[in-house]
């Protein structure tokens, strides 16, 4: 509570700022849409949707660089032992939290532990520190500590993983490795409405469904933001509406106004960034029950997708089609790799030659999905319309809030889902393995091969690059023939920037680094 008056007080001065968006230099505000997220802690968040804040309020360790690759971001430098096994990190002296206390080696021993705690809740713990060594005994309530987490001073900390892995710095970017005051988080309650962070920019409003604001952290250790405040505007309207009329600075694009911005000689079409998205999205099968435990019925419902007719007519081509899971410009991306082709014919003698025989000894099924309101994608709508049309088939749809949906997929699932992953870090296994690999938290189909896993493990393990790559092509080769799941398409983010906004950039993430934009009005 101590912090309520300051926030107050800081909102009634934004309030002029924001008003005053003509102003030049640091004291502007970068005005964006936005919906609420659903939470702050990085320890407990899982989705897109609050990491497009979280990233903006927390730092870890380290953090991925304009090449995507890990850099120093708390931690200045650190060594590696000849084994692969043990990380030590040397802190810098100068890191605060955003109300002014120092930052030492026991707040990120503390962070990493509470996010391991069966109390925290966090559902992606196990997959992005599950290699640390101790981890596990944590996560199931043996131990209050990791073993494989020792402070060695108040700016020195050593971190020691099971075996050693290519990856292992890239998973320590992800939000549930930063650091959290443990001041704050060890009352516990809903601390994560105003969260104390070490990053470019504080929480000083949330008013839900109407907006949330964050304001430059004066005290941030590396170069400070060159905006005053970000100010967004949750469920504001129409994004595009908001962005022609000058009410918000950015936006994304959706498929209903492309052919209006990519128009050459259109109004907008200078302030257009089309950015390639690490990202593939997918049809998921549930691989526990009938009918999809069957390959040959999970081969059918691949064939008769007519993806290059969707990504045309759906998308106009904003998408890219996906044969495989890895999408074009992550490393191990095979350019030769062979997808099930579309056959709608093939697909109704595979049916036939099942134990059901026909489609209409098919039992009942629904596709899972997210959402508000009742309303379904177009792309789902279209992909349902192809089964329809093509195999004869009636799939149903079962629609959840995003929070019960993206938090309870495992549980939640009917016999198929309809999902997004984008990259955490450009690396196959980010895909491959938290996607596929048996007992994975993020293998919302539960999706088990002996085979792939081995591939998997080798890979993981393989110290060689180029190798670790082919072992990669291998497991997503298999993974394609066996329809783990149905990869629908790769993304491209098309957004609008408006010109006297500097700075504002997307990466193949999909999220911008607000600290590094300016506004510069003539």
């Amino acid at each position: 509570m101590k912090r309520v008056i300051y926030s107050i007080f800081a909102v009634l001065m934004l309030g002029s700022l924001v008003l005053a968006g003509c102003q030049r230099g640091p004291e502007t505000a970068l005005n964006l849409y936005g919906i609420d997220p659903i939470t702050l802690d990085p320890a407990v968040s899982g989705e897109m949707i609050s990491h497009e804040y979280i990233q903006q309020i927390y730092t870890g360790l380290v953090r991925l660089d304009e090449n995507l690759e890990p850099a120093p971001d708390i931690a200045e430098r650190w060594d590696i032992s000849p084994d692969g096994r043990t990380y030590t990190f040397y802190l810098r002296h100068d890191v605060k939290f955003q109300d002014g206390r120092q930052v030492n080696a026991h707040d990120v021993k503390y962070s990493l532990e509470r996010a391991c705690l069966p109390a925290t809740g966090s559902l992606t713990a196990a997959t992005y520190l599950g290699d640390i060594v101790g981890v596990k005994e944590v996560l199931a309530g043996k131990a209050a500590e990791i073993s494989g987490v020792q402070v060695i001073d108040d700016y020195t900390l050593q971190i020691t993983i099971d075996t050693p892995k290519s990856y292992f710095l890239s998973k320590m970017t992800y939000p549930v490795a930063f650091v959290v005051d443990r001041n704050e988080a060890a009352a516990g309650g809903q601390w994560w409405l105003e969260p104390n962070g070490t990053g470019p920019f504080r929480v000083v409003k949330w008013q839900k469904e109407n907006e949330l604001v964050l304001e430059r952290n004066e005290h941030f250790y590396r170069e400070k933001a060159g905006v005053g405040a970000v100010v967004f505007k949750l469920w504001g309207g129409v994004p595009m509406n908001l962005y022609e009329t000058g009410e918000i600075d950015a936006t994304d694009v959706d498929i209903n106004y492309v052919d209006k911005v990519a128009d050459p000689a259109g109004h907008f079409y200078q302030e257009l960034q089309i950015v390639p998205e690490l990202s593939f999205s997918y049809i998921g099968f549930n691989h526990t029950r009938p009918p999809f435990n069957d390959a040959n019925l999970r081969r059918a419902f691949s064939m008769a997708l007519d993806k290059d007719r969707l990504v045309s007519l759906v998308f106009k081509d904003m998408m890219e089609r996906a044969d495989g899971i890895l999408p074009p410009g992550i490393p191990g991306f095979n350019e030769n790799l062979k997808g099930i082709e579309f056959n709608i014919e093939k697909a109704k003698e595979l049916i036939a030659s099942s134990s059901y025989g026909s489609v209409e000894n098919l039992p009942p099924i629904t596709v899972t999905t997210m959402g508000w309101g009742g309303l379904i994608s177009n792309s789902l709508e279209a992909v349902i319309h192809e089964w329809r049309q093509n195999l004869g088939v009636e799939v149903t749809v079962r629609q959840l809030e995003p929070e019960r949906f993206l938090y309870h997929l495992k549980e939640e699932k009917d016999e198929m889902y309809d999902l997004g992953w984008v990259a955490d870090y450009p690396h196959p296994q980010d895909f491959l393995e938290l996607l596929f690999r048996t007992g994975e938290e993020n293998n919302g189909g539960e999706y088990s091969n002996p085979a792939v896993d081995d591939i998997l493990d080798r890979a993981g393990a393989e110290l060689d690059f180029a190798a670790s790559l082919a072992l990669y092509q291998e497991a997503e080769q298999m993974l394609v023939d066996d329809a783990a799941c149905i990869p629908l398409w790769f993304s491209k983010n098309y957004h609008l920037v408006k010109p006297y906004v500097r700075g504002y950039e997307l990466t193949p993430m999909g999220y911008a680094n607000l600290s590094k934009v300016s506004i510069e009005r003539e």
